[in-house]
């Protein structure tokens, strides 16, 4: 091997790892879930059909795969204007040499990195290449989780009827080829559409299916995520304890596992519910244990949705003075840290509190 290079193997497991388990907020608490790594084990040299010098194509495969990496790289530290001008890069470079593999790799990860941004119909356009692309070479596990991160995609753009079509031809896919993996994924993902929908019984179904195959799979993280979205939706029936219940198992799970997003979400969900049933005891404990993990994480923007859970907590129990000072710090941070939406929010709630007040 050209030791100037790195494997192409090597480089884009490399690039995997960098970007894998690539999750997509929805605008409520429950998210959907996307994946990333979807084209391990294709072999490269089936692909290779155009009769460039092998020397040159060698080469070309291998900036590609640096770039590719590089573009990890940006993203890990949430450049993602970088990344995706990395991936582009990477892009046109495989498909030069017609390497089918990096063309899916390049076009999943701008789509995800696009989602991230908000700007959704250029994610669609990548993810429903990097669908093509999966249709092409017939890869059945490549168009299972690129049908499901279109179906996210569409998700977030409020497109419920075309997220489900989405996610249901995935979840037939991933059952006629026995991919159990991308069958919880999908079922997962549809019991977010139910939940997006309204209909939260159905959500709740879709999610026990889910947690019943992810747990068989050994996939804490799957599991601890649609344990949250459980939990929402058992929160939005008020169905309190049950939502406890299962925030709870996600809280321990996620603990176990070092699954740091989960926590955070688990935590949030635990705080809400018991300021809604008691004890205040315990909705303190768990903001206290939100805020200590926000800081250990060095995270200030989840230090500063603990300060407004906070504030929100003493107001809803009538104690304005506590609620002002955590209003205070929390517009403080957010100044701090250039959260102008969320300063602005944070000032009309204080304004509004102390009108209320007679201030």
């Amino acid at each position: 091997m050209n030791r100037g290079y790195l494997s192409v193997k090597v480089i884009r497991r490399t690039a995997m790892a960098l970007i894998s388990g690539a999750v997509l907020l929805a605008s409520n608490p429950a998210q959907s879930q996307t994946v990333s790594n979807d084209t391990e084990g294709f072999d490269l040299q089936e692909q290779l059909t155009i009769p460039l010098d092998s020397t040159i194509q060698r080469e070309a495969r291998n900036e590609a795969d640096v770039l590719l990496r590089l573009g990890g790289e940006a993203k890990r530290q949430e450049n993602l204007q970088k990344a995706i001008a990395y991936w582009q890069q990477a892009l046109d470079l495989y498909q030069k040499i017609g390497d089918f593999e990096g063309q899916g790799l390049a076009y999943n990860y701008i789509g995800l990195a696009y989602a991230d941004l908000g700007r959704f119909p250029q994610a669609e356009e990548s993810l429903r290449r990097r669908l093509g692309v999966a249709r092409f070479l017939q890869d059945f596990q490549g168009q299972i989780y690129a049908l499901n991160n279109v179906g996210t995609v569409l998700l977030q753009s409020n497109d419920l009827d075309a997220a489900q079509e989405s996610f249901t031809e995935a979840l037939t896919i991933a059952r006629t080829v026995g991919n159990r993996e991308g069958e919880g994924l999908s079922l997962s993902n549809l019991g977010l559409v139910a939940a997006r929908a309204g209909d939260y019984l159905e959500a709740i179904k879709q999610y026990k299916a889910a947690i019943t195959l992810r747990r068989r799979l050994g996939d804490p993280l799957g599991e601890a995520n649609t344990r949250n979205n459980l939990g929402d939706a058992y929160f939005a029936i008020a169905s309190y304890k049950d939502a406890i219940g299962s925030y709870r198992y996600t809280l321990q799970l996620a603990q176990d596992s070092q699954d740091i997003p989960n926590q955070f979400r688990a935590l949030r969900g635990l705080a809400k519910s018991y300021s809604i049933i008691g004890p205040d005891l315990l909705a303190i404990r768990y903001l206290n244990q939100h805020l200590a993990l926000a800081q250990e994480q060095e995270s200030l923007s989840r230090e500063l949705v603990t300060l407004r859970l906070f504030a929100e907590f003493y107001l809803a129990r009538g104690n304005v003075v506590q609620a002002k000072q955590f209003y205070e710090q929390a517009i403080a941070l957010a100044n701090a840290i250039g959260e102008t939406q969320q300063e602005a929010l944070l000032r009309n709630q204080l304004a509004q509190l102390l009108y209320d007040r007679g201030d």
